[in-house]
């Protein structure tokens, strides 16, 4: 383990601790969802954008847990204010890292569901139902958004296209058909997050993408809207540097989970690299992924306690 990975883990573990002295029994007992925010300064618009989240979600109750980044402004204080549970971290890290600490205060509190959204209000809470459904009924494990299937509200020629090449490129990749990579509406199993390796500080949602597509999580693509953001400006960048470095993410993921499935000579694909954490739990080894599903073509549901790995054919 490098110093950077032990500096993480003190981070994450002092948050953590932090986080459930705070709120005690309310955070380790949410209700069946919980609504994972990351928030670096958006104290002028956290407030308005936790008022318009959903008491409940497909019928179940919901919780909303934000992660405030090293935010050097009233964001904790403000989301705190609208009943949000806050994790305040110290240091500025990434929105990557701000989530993967928000998906384990998420399972640690006893969340059987994971929904994400963005901190800055571009994303339609509404919509939230449509994204879910699909894993409370079981035909999914893991649902994004899209914009290419829905609407995007932004004229910017670069980003759309940006948004196309990416696409394609993670379905090549993975032998599946993505269209869009970084929506940042999702809705997942909880358990799913922790049996892929998030390691991304930044620019996280391909990397989380093609880690639940090669572990052969059913994947599902649903319609959805991006709005311009109202507030603020955009913590990723210019579009050169936000292309390159998402480039890099999509590559080093694909490499990474191309490694740890395809074993050295002379080993066994159980033999090689870390063990699957689901396996270590009783539930068996990854199966190869089948083809992405989407809202409309999804076919019977498995039973919500089934294996969620289990199926890839549709």
């Amino acid at each position: 383990m490098t110093s950077g990975q032990l500096d993480d883990t003190a981070i994450d573990n002092a948050a953590v601790g932090a986080f459930f002295a705070e709120f005690g029994k309310t955070a380790r007992q949410l209700p069946p969802v919980a609504i994972v925010i990351a928030a670096f300064n958006e104290q002028d618009v956290v407030g308005q954008v936790i008022e318009a989240l959903p008491a409940e979600i497909c019928g179940l109750a919901t919780a909303i847990v934000v992660v405030s980044d090293g935010s050097a402004d009233k964001t904790g204080g403000v989301a705190r204010s609208h009943g949000a549970l806050v994790c305040d971290v110290p240091v500025n890290r990434g929105q990557g890292a701000a989530l993967r600490l928000g998906y384990r205060l998420a399972r640690e509190g006893g969340a059987r569901y994971i929904v994400t959204t963005d901190a800055d209000g571009q994303y339609n809470p509404a919509e939230m139902e449509r994204v879910l459904a699909p894993v409370v009924a079981g035909r999914a494990d893991f649902v994004t958004g899209s914009r290419r299937l829905g609407s995007q509200e932004t004229h910017d020629p670069v980003r759309r296209l940006g948004t196309w090449v990416f696409a394609v490129t993670i379905s090549t990749l993975t032998g599946q058909r993505i269209t869009d990579s970084s929506f940042g509406l999702r809705a997942m199993r909880a358990e799913v997050t922790a049996a892929v390796r998030l390691e991304q500080p930044q620019y996280q949602s391909s990397e989380l993408l093609i880690a639940v597509l090669t572990h052969g999580f059913r994947v599902a693509e649903v319609p959805a809207t991006i709005h311009k953001r109202k507030v603020g400006e955009s913590k990723k960048g210019h579009n050169a540097v936000y292309g390159l470095k998402y480039a890099g993410v999509v590559a080093g993921t694909w490499w990474r989970e191309r490694q740890r499935r395809v074993p050295a000579s002379g080993q066994t694909p159980e033999s090689a690299g870390a063990p699957d954490p689901l396996a270590a739990n009783g539930s068996g080894r990854t199966s190869f992924p089948g083809p992405a599903i989407s809202d409309s073509t999804t076919s019977r549901a498995d039973g919500p306690g089934s294996d969620p790995r289990s199926a890839n054919s549709r």
